[in-house]
Order: structure tokens, then C-alpha cells, then sequence
């Protein structure tokens, strides 16, 4: 195991085609894929894991169809409302996206109360920190942070001088958590051997753990197998 807590960031692909191997529909392929984040969640903990950020739904997908979409939505309430689970683990929950009160933003205000609520509700834990990725996409994201940065920059006492540029120090001061610690391990499951558009700016030197593994089959063998990439 790491001496230090690390972060673990997971890109947690393959519910579709692990339902369609079993002649089930896509949406048993995401149920299931929330129960294996809440074993994650709960092995994860329990390994002194620091930070787990999972990508849970990406600014790209809410052109999927309507159905699926609803479906995808009602988990996600359903996890953020794991309050009693995740404080018994001692989890803090966090989010990252678009923010509610921007241009852009589609998170329906159930999930909204949702979100907020969670983190209300552990926000007195001291144990791993669960960020939830949802309507979230990490070009906007670090788009949005340089502009904030710029309009910082040129309100500042310095930026009548020639020469005034928006460093990288200020883009991580408007990340939408500044918080959130460098990545140490990316874990996409399901074969594929991409980041999609997650965390680029975070996983700048971050080990990757591809795994063909579908979500749904991703437990603590997998989680272990991870976590020795920076042991």
C-alpha cells in the first residue's frame, strides 16, 4: 500500500456492453455500476485511500437517449443519498461541473438538493474525500478557470505593466475545486485506453490503470491492482 493517502480517479466505463453480454438493457448496466462505485467507495475507505474521483456523467452525455439519461439521473440521486453509508465509512462527499448557476449548466435541481445535501450531511467526516464528476467535462473546465484567471490578471495591480499573463498558479485558483489534489492513479475500465476529457488538468502526471474489466466487475482485486502502481 502507498505510504501517503493517494488520489484515485476513475473513469468508470463499460455498463452498457456488460448488460448487453448478458441480454439485459443498458440501464441494469448502469444499476449495477452504482452498486460497484458503492464497493468501491466502501474498499477504497477502508485501504486509507485519500481522494476517489469518479466521472459520472460527462457534459457529452446528455445526448444519450432520454430514458437512459433518466435512468442515469435517479442513481445518482440514489448515491448521493447513501448519507448513512457514507458516513458510517467516514466519507466526505465533494462535486465537480458546471456550476448550478451558470450559463450551460443542465443539472436538474433534484440533483442539485442532492448534491448539496450530501455534502452538507458528511461534511464533518474526516476520512477519504468521494468527489462526483457529473455534468462535468475538464476542457470547460479549464477554459472557464483561464478566463476566471484573466479577469483576475487584469484587475490586478499588475496588469498595467507590459507583460502581464495569467499563470498556471492562477488557472488552479479557478479549477472548480482548487482543493483537489493532483492525481496519482487513473483507472479506466472496459478496455478502453482513453481519458476522455477528464481531469486533464489534475492527471498531468498521474500513473494510468487500464483494465478490461467492465465498471459493473470492478472490485477490490482491481482497486489493489491500482493502487500498486504507486506503492
Amino acid at each position: 500500500m502507498p505510504a501517503l493517502a493517494p488520489h484515485i480517479a476513475c473513469i468508470m466505463d463499460g455498463n452498457g456492453r456488460w448488460a448487453k453480454r448478458r441480454g439485459l438493457p443498458r440501464t441494469a448496466g448502469h444499476t449495477a455500476g452504482e452498486e460497484a462505485l458503492a464497493t468501491v467507495v466502501r474498499e477504497a475507505a477502508h485501504r486509507n485511500v485519500g481522494w476517489l474521483t469518479v466521472f459520472g456523467f460527462s457534459t457529452e452525455n446528455w445526448v444519450r437517449p432520454p430514458s437512459e439519461v433518466r435512468h442515469i439521473l435517479g442513481l445518482h440521486r440514489k448515491l448521493f443519498g447513501r448519507i448513512d453509508e457514507l458516513n458510517a465509512n467516514n466519507v466526505r462527499v465533494r462535486w465537480i461541473g458546471r456550476p448550478f448557476d451558470e450559463p450551460g449548466s443542465r443539472t436538474p435541481a433534484p440533483i442539485q438538493k442532492a448534491i448539496r445535501d450530501a455534502i452538507r450531511d458528511t461534511s464533518t467526516n474526516t476520512g477519504m474525500v468521494l468527489t462526483v464528476a457529473f455534468d462535468y467535462g475538464s476542457r470547460a473546465e479549464i477554459a472557464r478557470a483561464a478566463r476566471l484567471a484573466a479577469l483576475e490578471t487584469a484587475s490586478s495591480a499588475d496588469a498595467a505593466s507590459n507583460g502581464a499573463h495569467v499563470s498556471p498558479a492562477a488557472i488552479a485558483r479557478h479549477l472548480y475545486d482548487p482543493n483537489l489534489p493532483p492525481v496519482d492513479v487513473l483507472v479506466r475500465t472496459s478496455g478502453e485506453t482513453r481519458i476522455s476529457n477528464f481531469l486533464l488538468w489534475q492527471a498531468r502526471h498521474a500513473r494510468v490503470y487500464f483494465t478490461d474489466a467492465a465498471w459493473p466487475d470492478f472490485g477490490a482485486d482491481e482497486l489493489d491492482a491500482a493502487l500498486a502502481l504507486v506503492s
